[in-house]
């Protein structure tokens, strides 16, 4: 097993739908029900979709949905939900809507015809400690739920109301504007105020590449994939570690300045055994965003950090 599988293993919900990429439903469906079934589907997590779109997934995922029947035994599409704003009430509505959604979908007689899925995670935005506490009273026990916050304000209260609770922060790491972006200070900060809240965290926006580079169309630097998940991973192992570190990690430009090894990753003087990752992959640095599959993927090999399909052994 090699250490990019680990830091990078259910790692990428996919957001089709959204811009950039905006695609239709049933080529997002498509999408998905493709790279489920491909050579890098170790990488892939949920499918992304907003509660205000769940007539047109229905109509479009049902020829492809896993049916409770089939042989092959696939396991139901795993699915991220967006609802409405934490301080919205309609947030209540779109929840019960979701627990209807499951209900269907675990019925027997249902799955045999039209195949399965489950919403196990949904995605809403909130202001103030307040919003959360609310949202959260009408959460079911079986949804974990992300909260985006700002991330150009301190996060320190927002956060603090997730901690020891069935939540995760959210942070928008890019955008469709340059101004959209926020800095590596406001994403190290965020990072060390959910470790040391021990609230784990999503990512979304502007993630498609491994590492961090210029987006020539945006003029503006982008985050990379690789910085945000190994900063993310070395903090967890090491609390103490300082917020201008964690920039210098978010900073880094070449893949080269990240070791991936037999028995671990390493960046400068730090080092993390395969445990090590993993441990912080569950429990803190869950997963991001992004409307590309297979851009990450072709990048990851470009740099030779994933072996050619062909060259791949299914674990």
């Amino acid at each position: 097993m090699h250490a990019v599988r680990i830091l990078l293993d259910s790692v990428l919900d996919y957001a089709g739908l959204f811009p950039p990429a905006k695609l239709d439903m049933r080529t997002t469906v498509a999408n998905f029900a493709r790279d489920r079934r491909g050579a890098d589907r170790w990488m892939l997590a949920r499918l992304i979709v907003p509660v205000t779109r769940f007539p047109e997934f229905v109509e479009a995922a049902d020829p492809v949905l896993p049916k409770t029947a089939d042989a092959e035994g696939e396991e139901p599409w795993p699915m991220s939900v967006l609802v409405a704003p934490a301080s919205d009430r309609q947030i209540v509505a779109d929840l019960e809507r979701i627990e209807r959604f499951n209900a269907r979908m675990e019925d027997r007689e249902f799955s045999r015809a039209h195949g399965r899925a489950s919403i196990d995670t949904i995605e809403t935005k909130a202001s103030t400690a307040h919003e959360i506490d609310r949202a959260l009273e009408y959460v079911p026990d079986e949804i974990f739920a992300y909260f985006e916050i700002p991330a150009d304000a301190d996060p320190r209260g927002l956060v603090a109301a997730m901690a020891s609770l069935d939540a995760g922060a959210k942070i928008r790491t890019g955008g469709l504007t340059a101004d959209a972006h926020p800095t590596p200070a406001q994403v190290a900060r965020f990072l060390k105020v959910c470790r040391a809240a021990e609230v784990p965290f999503k990512a979304t926006a502007g993630l498609h590449h491994p590492c961090r580079h210029l987006a020539a169309d945006l003029g503006c630097m982008q985050f990379g994939f690789l910085n945000v998940f190994i900063a993310a991973c070395l903090l967890w192992q090491d609390d103490a570690m300082s917020e201008t570190e964690i920039e210098q990690v978010l900073v880094e430009e070449r893949a080269a300045a990240f070791e991936f090894g037999p028995t671990g990753l390493a960046w400068r003087r730090r080092a993390l055994r395969f445990d090590e990752i993993a441990e912080a992959r569950e429990r803190f640095a869950h997963s991001f965003g992004s409307c590309s599959f297979e851009e990450p993927i072709a990048d990851l090999r470009a740099l030779g950090l994933l072996p050619a399909p062909q060259e791949e052994v299914t674990s």
